[in-house]
């Protein structure tokens, strides 16, 4: 009977501790869904919170689920794409490249990445770039669907379309571009500085002191660097030592800050030498062209001239004769008694030395040169070539010079020939007027203006310049006489402005304009009421 009673409680405890085991794993499994669910709504989140389009598809690419991300990334609602062929709405060129596997398909460890162009609802293209990854049955190896992560990346790829273009301009310009690192060392250069260098592309190991001449790889230690390294830019003209020869450049260094607060120098040279041979080609042109407006001026001077030089040699001429009709009346008379006309003599031939001289000198030709110079001393020397024309046509040459004049920055012989010029001009002028009240005049009023500036108005008698004519006065060919050159006005205007300053025409009948103001107060300007009233010309000059 024991033995039955423990049997019967035996039998009762194991259907318990078998209902509690199950009722354990009951709640085991419980406990897991909730914790899978809070996964599920956790993930769920993510994947409707991120900006990326979290999206799977079946075999045919169709859409089974698009996070929220499509609103923002398409302009399609979710449920729109459900059913949709992610295929339709490829680029059709980027399509064909999927479906053969273009090596443009990254492929790693099963995750397959594509770049590619997808339609938004909008109807254009936005660039985007995918990660996916297939899942198979296990059992029977078939697709049961593809999951997939997409991202916005137009931005990238335009930036990237813009880099792989300026790096096309780069290497296809010629200018010779140059890149090194921070122990400036050529890391990059173009087809060009490759071929001038004869270089490969990352430089061969070459510093850029080593391609400069040596003036210039000094310069580059002591002024370039410290400029770029203060300002993070610095242009100016250096010289590159080619295998050909030094070739004058034009420079511009820019300093590049990277990440990780390494830097990079970025120097763009252009080539200088067919610019400064064109520049010194115009030069001479000039040159040429300046000499010949003196020859012209000299040529149609030279008649008065020769009649001034006349003068001196008939006063010599008189001298030696008195001397020589003193010595036949007494051959043995003191030699003394000659001093008077051997000194006379003497006079005119310095005379006539210093205008030949002077002549000389005004046609010479050479290029200009800047100094300071005597403004008033100038002014003596072009009215003493145009008095003496000036003088046989009736027409009165005068100068007025204010006290106190500084010395200016100029060339004398460039400057002595645009007052010529101007004096010839002013000549012509006076020679239109029919029956002048007076004898007509031509003034030189020279003048401070400030304390930086000279300024020299040459005025006439005549009728002034006609208002057709002012807009072209300076223009090369073009003049206002009949067989004129039209070069006179121009040539004056270019050595003027080559000495730093400007020739205009004043006008009273207009508003001064900035350049053409009467003096300030601190100006001390000759003031004359019996000024001549026609055309005035000013020529302003800096100060010494």
């Amino acid at each position: 009977m024991r033995h039955d009673s423990n049997d019967a409680k035996a039998s009762s405890a194991e259907p318990r501790t078998e209902e509690e085991r199950l009722r354990q794993q009951v709640e085991a499994l419980s406990e897991r869904v909730q914790q899978l669910e809070q996964e599920k709504r956790h993930y769920q989140w993510l994947a409707e919170s991120t900006t990326d389009l979290i999206s799977r598809h079946d075999h045919n690419g169709v859409f089974l689920y698009a996070s929220q991300a499509a609103r923002t990334l398409l302009g399609y609602d979710p449920d729109d794409l459900i059913g949709v062929s992610a295929y339709d709405l490829f680029h059709p060129d980027d399509l064909a490249a999927l479906l053969s596997k273009s090596p443009r398909i990254y492929y790693h460890e099963g995750f397959y990445e594509q770049t590619y162009r997808f339609r938004t609802r909008s109807g254009h293209y936005i660039w985007f770039e995918t990660t996916s990854r297939t899942r198979r049955d296990p059992a029977t190896g078939e697709l049961t669907d593809v999951l997939c992560v997409s991202r916005d990346v137009s931005r990238r790829v335009e930036s990237e379309a813009r880099r792989e273009r300026l790096a096309r301009v780069v290497e296809s310009t010629t200018d010779f571009v140059l890149f090194c690192d921070q122990d400036e060392r050529v890391v990059y250069c173009n087809q060009a500085a490759r071929s001038l260098f004869r270089l490969d592309e990352e430089g061969a190991s070459t510093t850029i002191a080593e391609l400069l001449v040596p003036t210039s790889a000094q310069r580059w230690r002591e002024q370039v660097l410290p400029a770029v390294t203060l300002e993070g830019r610095w242009s100016g003209e250096l010289a590159l030592a080619s295998p050909s020869g030094e070739i004058p450049v034009l420079s511009v260094v820019q300093l590049h800050r990277e990440q990780g607060g390494q830097t990079r120098l970025s120097i763009l040279n252009r080539d200088l030498s067919l610019r400064l041979e064109a520049e010194a080609q115009a030069r001479r042109h000039q040159e040429q062209i300046t000499h010949a407006n003196r020859l012209a001026s000299l040529g149609e001077l030279a008649t008065n001239i020769a009649h001034e030089c006349n003068q001196p040699l008939a006063a010599m001429g008189n001298y030696a004769s008195g001397a020589l009709m003193q010595l036949e009346r007494d051959p043995d008379q003191p030699a003394h008694q000659l001093a008077l006309p051997l000194n006379r003599i003497n006079d005119q031939i310095q005379r006539l030395s210093e205008r030949f001289k002077h002549i000389r000198r005004f046609v010479r030709r050479g290029s200009l040169h800047l100094a300071p110079q005597d403004l008033a001393e100038i002014i003596g020397q072009a009215c003493d070539l145009c008095e003496p024309q000036c003088r046989h046509e009736g027409v009165h040459l005068a100068s007025r010079l204010a006290p106190g004049l500084d010395l200016v920055m100029a060339d004398a012989i460039g400057l002595e020939q645009v007052l010529v010029n101007l004096i010839r001009n002013a000549l012509d002028a006076c020679r239109d007027i029919a029956t002048p009240p007076r004898p007509p005049c031509i003034r030189l009023e020279a003048y401070p203006l400030g304390s930086r500036e000279c300024c020299v108005d040459i005025v006439d008698d005549g009728p002034g310049v006609a208002p057709e004519q002012r807009q072209g006065l300076f223009t090369p060919f073009v003049s206002g006489r009949k067989d004129g050159l039209g070069m006179g006005l121009s040539i004056s205007l270019s050595l003027i402005e080559a000495m730093g300053g400007n020739l205009v025409l004043i006008d009273d009948g207009d508003p001064p304009s900035a350049d053409a103001l009467p003096p300030g107060p601190g100006a001390r300007r000759p003031e004359d009421p019996d000024a001549p009233q026609g055309a005035r010309f000013r020529i302003t000059l800096p100060s010494a």
